[in-house]
């Protein structure tokens, strides 16, 4: 049974997870601050992490900053803050999805699922780790991408960025994760970098560049690579 920990100090809100989520066959914890959340994630080592970042005693970027000192499990951000710098923040502290109050229940739950696929999906060896879409494949090994049997020509900041993405199939990555990797740390502000490349990229993989189907854009937090 797969086991989600849900940090959430509104007794009502936890409630209706526990109740929606155990209709669905998830085993639920269930913790109302930072501290007895960590107590847990120790504890019962959860497969995914329901987070609130306002919580009474401590906020939830620092509950993700002390998960991640140990673990690699999926955090699902549910927070009422909207800001792009909030987001971002829980981002790069290392939390895997972000989704803001009020929400849809049927949208947290097709996250959460999608969070245990990842989980749950068995790496591929070394000597076969392509990525197949409908419309091009990618060869991380051997570091080119390709369309019916056809070389798809990438420069190197394009196929820096291809990887990373590729490499973290529907988690979203933040433009300034994306920044620091491709460009280095004094460029983590320069999103127009990434607007140029990324609408390269669209022109060279996707359908339709203009409808994007598997290089998602996040407003004001990252882009998603979705297969």
């Amino acid at each position: 049974m797969t086991r989600v920990l849900v940090v959430e100090d509104d007794p009502q809100l936890v409630r209706a997870l526990v109740i929606n989520m155990q209709a669905r066959h998830y085993g639920v914890d269930a913790a109302p601050d930072g501290t007895t959340a960590l107590r847990l994630a120790a504890a019962r080592q959860p497969d995914v992490v329901v987070l609130d970042l306002g919580l009474p005693d401590m906020d939830g970027v620092e509950v993700i900053k002390a998960l991640r000192g140990w673990t690699r499990t999926p955090i699902l951000v549910l927070s009422a803050r909207r800001a792009s710098e909030e987001k971002v923040a829980a981002l790069d502290a290392g939390a895997d999805d972000y989704i803001t109050k009020p929400f849809s229940m049927d949208e947290l739950l097709a996250r959460l699922r999608a969070a245990v696929r990842r989980t749950e999906a068995v790496p591929l060896a070394p000597e076969t780790t392509v990525v197949t879409t409908d419309d091009f494949t990618v060869d991380l090994l051997a570091k080119k991408a390709g369309r019916d049997g056809h070389d798809i020509r990438l420069t190197p900041t394009e196929w820096h960025l291809l990887e990373i993405l590729v490499s973290n199939p529907g988690r979203l990555v933040t433009q300034k994760q994306l920044l620091q990797e491709v460009w280095g740390p004094t460029y983590a502000t320069k999103t127009n970098y990434l607007r140029v490349y990324m609408a390269q990229l669209r022109r060279k993989l996707e359908p339709d560049p203009a409808h994007p189907r598997y290089l998602i854009t996040e407003p004001g937090m990252g882009y998603r690579f979705e297969t």
